[in-house]
C-alpha cells in the first residue's frame, strides 16, 4: 500500500487519463504528488527526464504521458506515434529503475493486442497474431513498455506493473473534428451541428464495429487499486465487460446532445477493428468494478465540452 505521504510522480497530468490520477490520488488523501508540464519536462529527452529522477526520486509512479489520437492521426503519423512514445515511456521507465523507484505502474490501450483476437479479449492473447494497421506504431510502442516493465521484474525484481484500458472518456478529452477519438469528436460534431441547424451529420465507416467504453474517473480509481493491490508481470485489463455498436453510440451521443437531423454514414472511410471487447475477469476478480454507466457518463463529459471552451477549440 501507498503511504499517504509517499512522493507520487503521475507523468501526463494535464492530459485527461493524467489529471483524472491526479483527481483520484487527491480524493483519497494522498499529499505528496509531483507533476511536470511539457514546457517544465520534456519526456523525449533522456538527460532531463534522468535529471528530473535524480532530483525527485519519486517512490511510485503513474505512467500516464501519451501521444495519442484517433484513427486518422495515428494512420497519418505512424513513425511519430511510435518514437515519440516508445522514447518517453523509455525514458521514464528506465530513470524511475536507476533512481530506486518502489513501484511503476504502465498505462497502455486495448489496440496492443490482435486485430482479430477471440473476444472478449483476455490479457494473454497478446502478441498472438497481427495488430490492427491503422494503429500499428502506437500499438507496437505500447506493447514495448509493457514488456520492459515485464523484462526490469524478471531481471532485476523490480514491481512494475500494466494496465491496458479499453475505449476512454471523460473530463480533460481532446474534442478535435479528425484527431480524436470516436466519442469526442461525436459530442463535437453533433453539437456544431445542433448549433448550425444542420439536417443531417455524416459519420465514418458503417457504423458496424462494437466498441467498449470507460469513464476516465473509473480508470483512475482502478489505477490507483491496483498500484495498492496488484503485482504481477501480466497486464491487467480495465473496462466495462459491456459493447455496443459504433451506430448505436452515434445515436446515444446524439440523444444526450439534443441533436435530431439525420444521422448518414460514409463507407469509404474507415472502420477500424470490427470488435474490440476486453475480458475484465482479472479486474473483477481482485475486488474491482466499473460505476459509471455510459449515457451519465456521456452528460458529463458533454457538459465538461461546454464549459472547457479551449478544450472544444482544439
Amino acid at each position: 500500500m501507498m503511504d499517504k505521504n509517499a512522493k507520487i510522480y503521475v507523468a501526463g497530468h494535464r492530459g485527461m487519463v493524467g489529471s483524472a490520477i491526479v483527481r483520484e490520488l487527491n480524493r483519497q488523501g494522498y499529499q505528496n504528488i509531483v507533476t511536470r508540464t511539457h514546457k517544465e519536462l520534456d519526456l523525449c529527452r533522456q538527460d532531463a527526464v534522468e535529471a528530473f529522477f535524480a532530483e525527485e526520486k519519486p517512490e511510485y509512479v503513474f505512467l500516464a504521458a501519451a501521444k495519442v489520437g484517433g484513427i486518422v492521426a495515428n494512420d497519418e503519423a505512424q513513425a511519430d506515434f511510435m518514437y515519440d512514445n516508445m522514447i518517453l515511456e523509455m525514458n521514464v521507465i528506465h530513470s524511475a529503475w536507476k533512481n530506486g523507484c518502489k513501484k511503476l505502474e504502465f498505462l497502455g490501450s486495448s489496440c496492443i493486442y490482435p486485430r482479430l483476437a477471440p473476444q472478449p479479449m483476455k490479457e494473454d492473447c497478446l502478441l498472438t497474431s497481427a495488430l490492427e494497421k491503422t494503429n500499428e506504431a502506437y500499438a507496437l510502442a505500447k506493447i514495448s513498455g509493457l514488456k520492459y516493465c515485464e523484462y526490469l521484474n524478471r531481471q532485476y525484481g523490480t514491481d512494475y506493473i500494466s494496465v491496458m484500458p479499453t475505449n476512454l472518456y471523460g473530463p480533460n478529452d481532446n474534442y478535435h473534428p479528425t484527431h480524436s477519438h470516436v466519442l469526442p469528436a461525436l459530442i463535437r460534431r453533433f453539437h456544431e451541428a445542433k448549433e448550425q441547424n444542420l439536417p443531417y451529420v455524416t459519420c465514418w465507416g458503417d457504423g458496424s464495429p462494437l466498441r467498449e467504453f470507460l469513464y476516465v474517473d473509473d480508470l483512475a480509481n482502478l489505477c490507483v487499486f491496483l498500484m495498492n493491490h496488484y503485482s504481477g508481470n501480466e497486464t491487467v485489463n480495465a473496462g466495462t465487460g459491456k459493447e455496443l455498436t459504433i451506430k448505436e453510440l452515434t445515436e446515444l451521443v446524439a440523444k444526450v446532445v439534443g441533436y435530431t437531423g439525420e444521422i448518414r454514414w460514409d463507407p469509404t472511410k474507415p472502420n477500424g477493428t470490427p470488435r474490440k471487447l476486453l475480458d475484465v475477469s482479472k479486474a473483477t476478480a481482485l475486488g474491482w468494478t466499473y460505476k459509471t454507466e455510459l449515457e451519465d457518463g456521456i452528460r458529463m463529459t458533454y457538459q465538461d465540452f461546454l464549459t472547457n471552451p479551449m478544450r472544444a477549440e482544439r
